[in-house]
C-alpha cells in the first residue's frame, strides 16, 4: 500500500496532568512481561527467554478505562481523515500502558498480524490491526534512548529509510501510524521511558 503519510504526530496532545494520571494508575498497577506474537506466556526457559528479550524487553499493564480512550479516541479519527488513510474503523483493544526501563527497547515490528483475530467468542473475532497509536507519558528530557523510529521500506533498492521524530519524545505528543508500517523503540540509555499505545480494529483491507 502506498502512502502520503507514514506517521502523524500531534505535538500537543493530551494535558500533562493526564499523563502523570496514567503514569500513576500504572505505576500503581501488577506488572506483566512485555510478550510478542508467537508467545502467549513468559517463557520458562533461559533460551526462549532470551529469544523474546532480543526482539523486545519492558513491563506492561492492560488498561480499559474509558476516561483514557475519551482523552486519546478523538485524535486517532482525525489523524485518520487528515493523513488520508480513511481506514473503516470498528472497534480497538485494550490500551498497553508500557514502561522501559535502561536497556530496555523493542526491536522492528510490525503490529498487525498476519492473521485477523480468530476467536469466535472474542468480540474483535475476524478483525485485524488498523492504526497503532502511541502516546508519550515522558518528557523526552528525562530519559535517553527510547526514540520511536519508522522503517517506510519503500526504497527502489530495498535499503532502509529510516525516519525518527522528535516531536514523539514531547509529552502528551501522540503519534498515529498504520498498524502496517515497521517501527521500533530503540534502547533507552538512561531514565524510564513511559508510554500508552493503543490499536483500533477493522475487517481485513480489501
Amino acid at each position: 500500500m502506498n502512502l502520503q503519510n507514514y506517521f502523524y504526530v500531534y505535538q500537543r496532545g493530551i494535558p500533562k496532568r493526564i499523563c502523570d494520571d496514567i503514569i500513576a494508575y500504572g505505576e500503581n498497577s501488577a506488572e506483566n512481561t512485555a510478550l510478542t506474537g508467537g508467545y502467549d506466556t513468559v517463557p520458562n526457559n533461559q533460551n526462549d527467554l532470551s529469544k523474546l528479550y532480543k526482539t523486545r524487553k519492558s513491563s506492561i499493564v492492560w488498561m480499559e478505562d474509558p476516561w483514557i480512550y475519551r482523552e486519546i479516541m478523538p485524535f486517532i479519527h482525525e489523524a485518520n481523515e487528515k493523513a488520508g488513510w480513511n481506514f473503516i474503523i470498528k472497534d480497538k483493544e485494550s490500551c498497553q500502558f508500557t514502561k522501559y526501563k535502561e536497556t530496555q527497547h523493542y526491536s522492528w515490528h510490525q503490529d498487525q498480524w498476519p492473521n485477523p483475530y480468530n476467536s469466535p467468542r472474542y468480540r474483535l473475532d475476524g478483525y485485524t490491526r488498523k492504526i497503532s497509536v502511541t502516546v508519550s507519558l515522558s518528557d523526552g528530557e528525562t530519559y535517553e534512548g527510547g526514540d520511536l523510529e519508522f522503517d517506510l521500506r519503500n526504497n527502489p533498492d530495498g535499503s532502509p529509510n529510516i525516519l525518527q521524530s522528535k516531536k514523539a519524545r514531547i509529552k502528551g505528543a501522540i503519534t498515529v501510524f498504520p498498524s502496517f508500517v515497521w517501527h521500533r523503540v530503540t534502547p533507552v540509555t538512561k531514565g524510564t521511558r513511559y508510554s500508552l499505545v493503543i490499536w483500533t480494529m477493522g475487517e481485513p483491507f480489501k
